[in-house]
């Protein structure tokens, strides 16, 4: 293994040992041997176990990022970027392509403060966005003096969609779309209603 190209493949085998088994239970030596390398190879591309779960963090922000912030952005009415949003971002959750996003929900609070900072600052400008999008909807509608604040209603709106991992089931009774339909009915008839 060398380059870029084994540095991702780190990763991707280092994201699926901690969302099968959780960061704590896995060790250098698990995704080493996951690998069919040596730990003394492993240690060649990353210094430690924290700094691959940063990068893991790192590149699952930015897949976010692309496929959900900025493919939203050029939306102009704001109502309509909303519900993409909320699409899309459940779309993410619940796509088993990509691991970085699970370790990235449920790997939140592992990462230290100085390494989880640039990290917490990222999902910090989420909710910024979210809020001033709802904020825009409720104008939009005409609610001067909303049920719900926007700051909580975005913190809310997080909350149904993060978790969605913990139980979700492809072969379930929900596909993605009734996810999305009746997710869209609980947040429009409670966080932007008058």
């Amino acid at each position: 293994m060398k380059g870029p190209e084994s540095r991702r493949d780190i990763l991707r085998t280092a994201a699926r040992l901690f969302q099968e088994r959780g960061y704590d239970a896995t060790s250098m030596q698990d995704i080493a041997s996951a690998l069919n390398f040596s730990k003394a190879a492993l240690y060649h591309h990353f210094e430690s176990k924290e700094e691959i779960l940063q990068q893991i963090m790192g590149y699952g922000m930015d897949i976010f990022e692309e496929r959900v912030v900025e493919a939203v952005k050029a939306i102009p009415d704001p109502e309509q970027r909303l519900r993409a949003c909320i699409a899309l971002h459940i779309g993410l959750v619940l796509s088993g392509h990509d691991r970085e996003i699970t370790v990235v929900l449920h790997e939140n609070r592992t990462l230290p403060h100085e390494s989880g900072r640039a990290i917490n600052a990222r999902k910090k400008n989420y909710v910024v966005f979210l809020a001033d999008l709802i904020s825009q909807v409720q104008a939009s509608r005409g609610v001067r003096t909303p049920a719900v604040h926007p700051q909580p209603a975005a913190f809310a709106l997080l909350g149904m969609i993060n978790w969605m991992y913990q139980w979700y089931r492809a072969e379930g009774n929900l596909s993605e779309a009734d996810i999305v339909r009746q997710y869209t009915a609980v947040f429009f008839q409670g966080a932007i209603s008058k």
